[in-house]
């Protein structure tokens, strides 16, 4: 019995090894080791593995079956990620923010990640608000939203990117039911096994076995999430006027240029008026500061002046007294 455990174990090995697409040195060492030992034995165990045939018991022959057959249903059901780019403005920030916000709840969808900044004021500089959103969106109902959130702004810019991941899922899927298969077959081993030293070889490549799947199921269920939600990167800007969509005449350009430049010239003096008027106190601290210091500078020009005029008289009736002499 423990001979036949021992073949079966890597008879599996080998199985994994061409299901892999190939296999390590030592598992065909192991492999050919094996065909000679079975060669020579009077009696075969149970269930033996072909590679051509797989299991006696027919184990791997329905998994390829069941593996081709999704195979077929998976091509027919084709796996599309799809990803939207977008960025949009707006004369009304906050309806189009909340807009978005109800739109993607009615759809059944959800934000992902959302940062949004609302301006700040530096001096007589002052930013727009902006949000920045991931997201997602069911992929049936991707269409009627950029039909809505394209009516409702003004896109600048838009792209779109479509993923087809068919061939890794099927792949995974088909990996992932000849692991199962392997499964079943190591835990009826185990049942079947007498010593200690076999049960622990067969839990420990058991224990690899669900690893795997387990990595691979992983897999599946983000390319599933992915294909089933599609993803949007929406930006929103607040502008005072929106990027024109198409080219504008000469007309256009002139009258729109003139008002902008009227536009320009009231807000630099209304935003002159805001700072003269937030800075009124530093603005008489200085002129305090400046009065003192021009008081100061006439003193000190007068006592300059006296001084030279006190001089000057001295030194006029010093030459007067020389002459008497």
């Amino acid at each position: 019995m423990k001979k036949k455990i021992k073949l079966l174990v890597l008879s599996m090995v080998l199985a994994l090894g061409l299901s892999a697409c190939g296999g390590s040195a030592a598992t065909d060492s192991a492999w050919n080791e094996s065909k000679a030992e079975m060669s020579t034995s009077a009696a075969a165990p149970e269930t033996m593995y072909d590679s051509e045939m797989g299991f006696s018991d027919g184990t791997s022959m329905e998994v390829t079956e069941e593996a081709s057959g999704s195979q077929t249903t998976a091509l027919t059901d084709r796996k599309l990620i799809k990803t939207v780019d977008m960025s949009v403005e707006t004369k009304e920030y906050d309806n189009l923010l909340a807009a978005v916000e109800n739109k993607v709840k009615s759809l059944g969808g959800y934000i992902e990640n959302m940062e949004t900044y609302n301006g700040s004021a530096y001096s007589s500089y002052r930013s727009s608000r902006n949000a920045n959103m991931t997201l997602r969106i069911p992929q049936e109902s991707l269409d009627a939203f950029l039909e809505e959130i394209s009516a409702i702004s003004n896109v600048v810019r838009h792209s779109e990117n479509v993923d087809d991941v068919t061939l890794q899922y099927v792949d995974l899927s088909s990996h992932k039911e000849v692991l199962l298969a392997e499964q079943e077959r190591l835990l009826e081993l185990i049942e079947q096994a007498d010593t200690i030293e076999d049960i622990i070889t067969l839990e420990n490549r058991l224990s690899d076995i669900r690893y795997q799947i387990e990595s691979m199921e992983s897999q599946l269920r983000t390319y599933d999430n992915k294909v089933t939600y599609s993803t949007v990167y929406l930006y929103i800007d607040e502008v005072k006027e929106l990027t024109p969509v198409k080219e504008e005449t000469v007309w256009e350009r002139i009258t729109g240029g003139f008002a902008e430049s009227i536009d320009d010239i009231v807000y630099d003096i209304t935003e002159a008026f805001i700072w003269f008027v937030v800075n009124i106190p530093y603005l008489l601290i200085w002129a305090v500061v400046i009065i003192v210091v021009v008081l100061v500078l006439k003193k000190i020009k007068k006592r300059t002046i006296r001084m030279k005029k006190q001089e000057a008289a001295l030194t006029k009736e010093n030459e007067g007294q020389g002459k008497n002499e």
